[in-house]
């Protein structure tokens, strides 16, 4: 990434400095990845063989492996004492969805909430053969949320959680594919999986595997190119387009799935020709109207002067103009580590010279024209030394004395920075 100089003010000149401390850069080795490495063992051979590629079953020597993230008790605690709303759970039976009134009621006095989970229901849900399916896990059980964060750093790419519960020999959704890449990890239970080969490879997110039943159906029938019986702290990774299904074995089991939602190619070509069409809409020529009474038939379209100007304004396109506005659609796609409001208040109330501070993990900041961009909102930082500055983006440690008084207290305040 653009280095900007260690001496003088950050408004001085220079390109943006990115900062995001979490993520490691290409080349570093696993254990600077330490959430993928737990999933895949040896980084580099997954980025290489199977990353995007094909799947891998990976048994765990520990049947206890993932009980940090989720158990058994942690389920019935969710929904028993979370006051889960719609759409954090949702339950299917024979493969499809029930609606929200099955297995929700109003929250009772004071509450005003017509739509939480009610634990009762779900209960007898689940006793008649319903898969409970807990959403978003990455949002509401902090040691899911914690270790997700992580893994997206690791990868670079967004990551989701859901959870499957699945009560004895029930198969909770027939065979299909996700348009996203996922990680299998068995928590309690057994589960037997059949991966087929993909009917459509690497689909994207507007290609879901409804729009493709029949070619489904008739690949599910034929050698599965894996077929196993997941034991708790196995781990399984498939990329988006291979056809899965799985049945409980004997007994309730409980699964975590971790959605990853790849940048593509696709994406950036997405990204590269709207860049180019907001340059022809500077183009008075190519704003102009095509022939009075036109039947838009293929002489009416000017396609050789469209297509002359679409190619020039793609060949003028520089590639961080792109970067930029990935970068800014991923701050988006992800929220940064949680924050106390009532922890900052307390920080920001109790600020000495001699306090130390760091940047909040997993801001994604970048550092444009004494600018701080990130997904908690941008300050300006002017009065910040740049060297400070950048021992913080690098994320070490620096005090009070070292930022200035007024702007630690601002970047407390906006929730840049927590106590080091």
């Amino acid at each position: 990434m653009p280095h900007q100089p260690e001496d003088g003010r950050p408004g001085d000149s220079g390109p943006a400095v990115r900062a995001d401390t979490t993520r490691p850069a290409p080349g570093r080795p696993a254990s600077s990845r330490p959430a993928l490495a737990r999933l895949v063992g040896d980084v580099t051979d997954f980025a290489q063989t199977s990353w995007g590629r094909s799947p891998l079953l990976r048994p765990g020597a520990d049947a206890g492996a993932f009980a940090d993230l989720l158990s058994e008790p942690a389920v019935d605690e969710l929904v028993a004492q979370r006051g889960l709303r719609t759409p954090f759970v949702r339950v299917a039976r024979a493969g499809s969805t029930l609606p929200h009134s099955a297995f929700t009621a109003p929250g009772g006095l004071g509450a005003g909430i017509a739509d939480q989970v009610s634990d009762d229901k779900l209960s007898a849900l689940f006793a008649a053969g319903s898969t409970i399916v807990l959403q978003g896990l990455h949002r509401v059980w902090s040691p899911v949320l914690d270790f997700c964060q992580q893994l997206a750093a690791d990868l670079g790419h967004p990551v989701q959680a859901n959870a499957y519960v699945t009560p004895p020999q029930n198969q909770g959704f027939d065979d299909h594919y996700d348009v996203h890449d996922v990680f299998v990890l068995q928590v309690a239970g057994r589960k037997k999986w059949s991966i087929h080969a993909p009917v459509h490879e690497a689909p994207l997110r507007d290609q879901p595997w409804t729009d493709r039943r029949e070619a489904v159906r008739l690949a599910a029938e034929q050698e599965p190119v894996i077929e196993t019986v997941l034991e708790p702290g196995d781990a399984l990774y498939l990329p988006r387009g291979y056809l899965h299904s799985a049945t409980a074995l004997g007994g309730v089991t409980v699964h975590l799935t971790l959605g990853v939602h790849s940048w593509t190619r696709y994406a950036v070509a997405e990204e590269l020709v709207a860049l180019a069409l907001e340059r022809l809409a500077d183009d008075e020529e190519a704003r102009g109207s095509l022939p009075l009474g036109t039947s838009l038939a293929a002489d009416d379209l000017d396609l050789d002067l469209v297509g002359k100007r679409l190619r020039e304004a793609l060949g003028s396109i520089d590639a961080d103009d792109v970067a930029q506005r990935l970068h800014a659609k991923r701050r988006g796609s992800q929220r940064a580590a949680p924050l106390g409001p009532l922890a900052q208040h307390a920080l920001a109330a109790a600020l000495t010279d001699a306090t130390a501070l760091r940047l909040r993990e997993h801001l994604d900041a970048t550092l444009t024209d004494a600018t701080l961009t990130t997904r908690a909102g941008s300050l300006p930082v002017d009065q910040v030394p740049a060297p400070v500055l950048r021992r913080l983006l690098e994320g070490h440690p620096v005090t009070v004395a070292d930022l200035g008084r007024e702007p630690a207290r601002e970047l407390v305040e906006a929730g840049l920075v927590v106590a080091g």
